[in-house]
């Protein structure tokens, strides 16, 4: 299932919503909520227009972009809390919730309307009590009341926009609303109109209304748990239905739009890595091959400046949504690594989204920032902001570009011909108009290639090496044509979710490209988290912020940690310290595992980690159920959990792994392909976790070979501990078995355990290749 809707900005490509929520709160909407309130859902300009207004409301007080991006609307925005639910009891207002985020395209298009609009913005603030919220800095908000939108609607995006009762129960609701009458829909002055009427005349059973729909949405939380199934029996029925979404013609899975999925594709590696010698393994792998060749050559993937657009509009990864997401970056170069270290292939590409995060997503300190915006000027004069103004080109601007470029002192090779043949680039553009709606890509051309870079140089009549300096040569002038043009705003706060994504997948590409630099910065990533992400009292917080001079700031009250920012970083820690085997990684780890467990496990039912603390303004605490843009935070929780228990041979780890599983058990019997992460996580648990020990000294040549050779390949199910004597002092402490294996050696060996059955001791590099080819 595909959760979008016209109009919006998304970030779901599958497993949006539980059924048994859709269905609970639609058979209540459509048996008993007035017809006028449910008719209604159908799912920047700027600093100089808004600076004229001279408005500042109290969002100007806030840290996060996307607020201060509405902190000069002439709405009276209040943020999320107490000084706005106290305002709407006392004068019995219905609220109006606005969510999205500061790099939204249909956020900017709906502020630019309508919350920039006086008459829209007197009907609001003499009607309602206006509440927006940042979805990246409230995800507890965002997903409760996007579960309530996308049960009336059958899909949701950004902008959101809810309506609630003084009491924060919602009643109705939808995506982007233009400002009048239009492509089919109302328009949100009359709808902000008709709504405030209809709660002056009905406001007793409105409120009675959504006071309903607020526990049919809690009943519908509830887990419904069952004994854990068959980890082989889910996995193929995950790899089947994933297999038969599979695009035979451009790849990926499902249609337009197209996501990359991440999720998906690491489970089908995993998938394979479990069942080599299958069909269905082998298929599993070449379906994740080529689904990454073919991103990597379309135009979701950023040629000149590197990394990737957040979606594909068409099902051919040709024209994308434009905005650069942290998280994309992060899970993408984890599965593009994890491919590289099974097949040894895609490097280039590893490198090209690690070097696009430290360019243009790194603060100054270690931190990494949230996103690059899709829009941008077209040019330093122009008044209005363009979707991927920054990233497309005309076919005479390319030839101006390149006119003088030559190749080794050569001037008669013709770059520009090349280059626009390799790339696919017209006269008149190369975007359809299926793929480009609103003719905001007229004439320009998307780059993307059409053909293999072997089969391009076949055509083009030239040997791969020339054809490669020509293209590497053009691409660099092309990337110093474009940084003359305005850049994308940047939504400079910094998550620690995001960040721990970040870690583990800059760990997993040093491994994949052999750059320990990488690793490096994931290490810098992490003193930056333990810097400014942690409270006075040691308690993880999820946002920091930068102000006017780049300094890292945090709001007057700082926000709490969720679920993921604790399985993210932990699941970052425990991948960097497979690289750097520092302790204090793991111990740092434990640390917050502890934290976790006593602030978000479900202590009544033992079903998973709830997605916040307890919060008085949030109706019902609640579990992500699927895996979409971002994994949910119990699947990595649980895969988490499996890795510790194998360290530090903990039954309550495992007993909470089996917990989390047995609660989504009827979700993974029937919809396996919504929580590809938590099938992962089913296989690892089902089967025998191998430890792999090396014992010795970390300076000793052949330690240090034992260890490289280990981190050559690609075991899904392993978990790797060096243990130094000298160095691993807490370590070693944590594990009774660790000390007697240290007694038993002086010298460096290998030792591969499942629950610590041991297999003979490994002294030398060959017998250790020979065992490692075997597993």
């Amino acid at each position: 299932m595909s959760c979008v809707v016209p109009y919006a900005c998304y970030a779901f490509a599958s497993g949006c919503l539980s059924s048994g929520v859709q269905s609970s709160v639609r058979r209540y909407l459509h048996s008993r909520v007035s017809p006028l309130l449910i008719r209604h859902h159908t799912g920047s300009r700027s600093l100089t227009e808004m600076a004229e207004t001279m408005c500042r409301n109290r969002l100007i007080s806030e840290r996060s972009p996307y607020l201060l991006q509405h902190a000069h609307n002439p709405v009276d925005w209040y943020p999320w809390g107490d000084e706005a639910f106290i305002k709407a009891r006392t004068l019995n207002r219905l609220i109006f919730l606005s969510v999205g985020y500061s790099t939204c395209h249909w956020c900017h298009v709906m502020a630019r309307e309508s919350f920039e609009n006086r008459t829209i913005a007197d009907i609001l603030n003499e009607n309602f009590v206006s509440i927006k919220v940042d979805r990246e800095e409230r995800p507890d908000v965002d997903k409760l009341y996007m579960t309530f939108i996308q049960a009336i609607s059958g899909g949701g995006g950004w902008p959101m926009s809810v309506f609630l009762t003084p009491d924060l129960n919602p009643i109705t609701g939808g995506t982007y609303f233009p400002p009048e009458d239009r492509y089919g829909r109302p328009g949100f002055a009359s709808i902000l109109r008709t709504i405030a009427e209809k709660w002056q005349v009905e406001g007793d059973q409105i409120r009675s209304q959504g006071f309903a729909l607020a526990n049919a949405i809690k009943k519908a939380f509830l887990t419904n748990r069952e004994t854990m199934p068959t980890d082989e029996v889910v996995a193929l029925k995950c790899y089947a239905e994933l297999a038969d979404r599979f695009d035979e013609t451009y790849k990926g899975f499902g249609g337009a739009p197209k996501f990359p999925n991440p999720a998906e594709l690491d489970f089908m590696l995993s998938f394979y890595a479990n069942n080599k010698s299958t069909t269905e393994g082998k298929l599993a792998l070449k379906m994740v091959g080529e689904t990454l060749e073919a991103m990597a050559r379309g135009g979701i993937h950023d040629h000149v400046g590197k990394g990737f657009h957040r979606y594909a509009v068409d099902a051919a990864w040709h024209v994308p949504h434009f905005e650069k997401m942290l998280y994309d970056q992060a899970q993408l170069l984890r599965v593009y690594a994890n491919y590289s270290l099974l097949c040894g292939q895609m490097k280039e590409i590893v490198e090209d989204i690690a070097d696009y995060v430290h360019r243009n997503l790194t603060h100054p300190e270690g931190g990494f920032h949230s996103a690059q915006d899709a829009d941008s000027l077209p040019s330093h004069s122009a008044k209005a902001k363009r979707e991927g103004a920054l990233y497309v080109w005309t076919e005479q601007e390319i030839d101006n570009a390149l006119k003088d470029v030559t190749i080794n002192g050569d001037s008669n090779v013709d770059v520009a011909t090349y280059f626009k043949q390799y790339f696919g680039v017209k006269t008149n553009g190369n975007c359809s108009s299926d793929t480009d709606p609103h003719g905001e890509l007229k004439l320009q051309n998307v780059l993307a290639m059409k053909d293999s870079h072997k089969d391009s140089a076949r055509k083009l009549g030239i040997s791969e090496g020339r054809l490669a300096a020509i293209i590497e040569k053009a691409l660099q002038v092309l990337l110093e044509t474009r940084a003359q043009r305005p850049e994308p705003h940047l939504d400079t706060k910094m998550l620690t979710s995001w960040n721990g994504l970040m870690i583990s997948g800059l760990s997993r590409a040093s491994l994949a490209v052999g750059k320990p630099e990488l690793a490096e910065r994931a290490q810098k990533a992490v003193e930056f988290i333990k810097k400014y992400m942690l409270s006075e009292n040691g308690e993880l917080l999820r946002t920091a912020y930068t102000n006017e001079s780049g300094a890292v700031v945090h709001n007057a009250k700082p926000v709490k940690a969720f679920a993921d920012d604790y399985a993210f970083l932990i699941e970052g820690l425990l991948d960097l310290y497979e690289i750097t085997f520092d302790e204090n990684l793991l111990k740092f780890a434990s640390e917050l595992q502890k934290q976790f467990d006593e602030r978000f496990w479900d202590t009544d039912n033992n079903a998973g980690y709830f997605l916040s603390e307890a919060d008085p303004s949030i109706m019902t605490r609640f579990m992500e159920d699927h895996d979409g843009a971002e994994p949910a935070a119990n699947s990595i929780a649980a895969l988490n959990l499996v890795r510790l228990a194998s360290i530090f041979d903990e039954e309550r780890f495992r007993g909470r792994v089996a917990n989390i599983l047995e609660s989504v058990s009827l979700r993974l019997r029937r919809y396996p392909s919504v929580l590809p992460k938590m099938v992962t996580a089913l296989m690892r648990h089902s089967q025998p976790a191998t430890l792999v020990i090396v014992i010795g000294e970390r300076g000793d040549p052949l330690t240090q070979q034992m260890l490289d050779e280990i981190n050559r390949h690609f075991i899904p199910n392993q978990s790797l501990i060096s243990l130094d004597a000298t160095k691993d002092l807490w370590l070693i402490e944590q594990n009774d078995h660790f000390g007697t294996l240290l007694k038993s050696t002086t010298k460096p060996v290998v030792f591969i355990c499942e629950r610590f059955q041991c297999n003979q001791p490994i002294t030398s590099l060959d017998g250790l290749k020979s065992k490692l080819s075997s597993l």
